[in-house]
């Protein structure tokens, strides 16, 4: 009867044992959730300066062969204001992006112009399309007001 005593106490020494494990465990797992959503809740979006890129188009009159390619994204790289990086010539367009901070398209095309005699007219939008709003995701869609709601949920 000693020995069942014995064996009794150290089971349940045991549970005892297994039940603060698993205490400390939860209480790390919630520690952490809380944690972690504490900081979902006070996270602020991240702020870019650069509402300021603008996307712009020359048009060639005609193609651009890879010798052109090179002298007119030479010319384009000297333009203050223009991001060296982003500059795409495919056969008669040159599109390239810039601050419009520092300069706009019309200054860049007079510019381009005046470095080398271009056969090339600035692309201009059409004023119905200028206003139109360009997000690629279908505004009625079920998605799209879902993402919305939780993006103003937490902004």
């Amino acid at each position: 009867m000693h020995v069942d005593n014995f064996k009794t106490i150290k089971i349940m020494k045991t549970n005892k044992i297994i039940k603060k494990v698993l205490l400390i465990l939860s209480g790390i797992f919630v520690l952490f959730a809380a944690i972690l959503l504490f900081h979902i809740i006070t996270a602020k979006p991240p702020v870019y300066d650069t509402p300021n890129l603008q996307v712009s188009r020359i048009d060639f009159k005609s193609d651009i062969d890879s010798l052109q390619a090179r002298k007119i994204c030479a010319d384009l790289r000297s333009i203050k204001g223009l991001t060296s990086d982003s500059i795409i010539v495919k056969r008669n367009v040159v599109v390239y992006f810039h601050n419009n901070k520092i300069t706009n398209s019309e200054k860049v095309f007079n510019e381009l112009m005046a470095k080398g005699r271009y056969d090339a007219h600035r692309y201009i939008l059409p004023a119905n399309l200028a206003d139109k709003e360009v997000c690629p995701m279908n505004q009625n869609s079920l998605s799209y007001r879902l993402s919305q709601k939780i993006n103003r949920f937490f902004n």
